[in-house]
């Protein structure tokens, strides 16, 4: 078994209309949202092995904010190729993953992660797939199951152990 993280980048600030999308950082409410992620995973687990993220300012910053609430370092690879490429393509980049990694999180984008998830979670608690078929808000934070013992066969058949987001997590 394998099991995956996907962590939408928080809230990012629309203020500065000549930034270039990929370098929009986080807003308050994001800054906010990120560490509270963080520390549910700290109190909730899994612990991630691996972590691959999104080059973008907003990914970045929101993953520097929930590794610094769970107090915890694991190797991290940055990843332009995360950035907004579609569920499939962040599934190619997951099965790259080597597999002495248990538990990868990968810290992205919508509709990026939102369709990865819904992909994956086929099966799990009535509630929180329910949630997951309503929508992705940023920051929202899934943990899938997949039975799988290589990240080159991650696909179908997983099963959704949480959703959480910054509305369900309270600081």
């Amino acid at each position: 078994m394998k099991t995956l993280i996907l962590l939408r980048h928080a809230k990012s600030d629309w203020s500065d209309p000549t930034l270039a999308d990929h370098d929009r950082p986080l807003a308050p409410r994001g800054r906010d949202a990120a560490p509270r992620m963080g520390a549910w995973l700290k109190a909730h687990g899994p612990m991630p092995d691996l972590i691959l993220c999104s080059t973008a300012a907003r990914a970045r910053q929101t993953l520097a904010l929930a590794l610094e609430a769970l107090g915890a370092t694991p190797e991290t690879r940055f990843d332009r190729g995360l950035y907004l490429v579609g569920g499939p393509g962040v599934l190619a980049r997951l099965r790259q993953a080597p597999d002495t990694a248990a538990t990868v999180m990968v810290v992205g984008h919508n509709p990026d992660l939102e369709q990865l998830a819904r992909r994956l979670a086929i099966s799990g608690e009535k509630k929180p797939l329910a949630r997951l078929e309503e929508k992705y808000p940023t920051a929202a934070l899934a943990v899938i199951e997949l039975p799988v013992e290589r990240w080159a066969e991650a696909g179908d058949g997983g099963r959704l152990l949480a959703l959480e987001t910054p509305k369900t997590v309270k600081g």
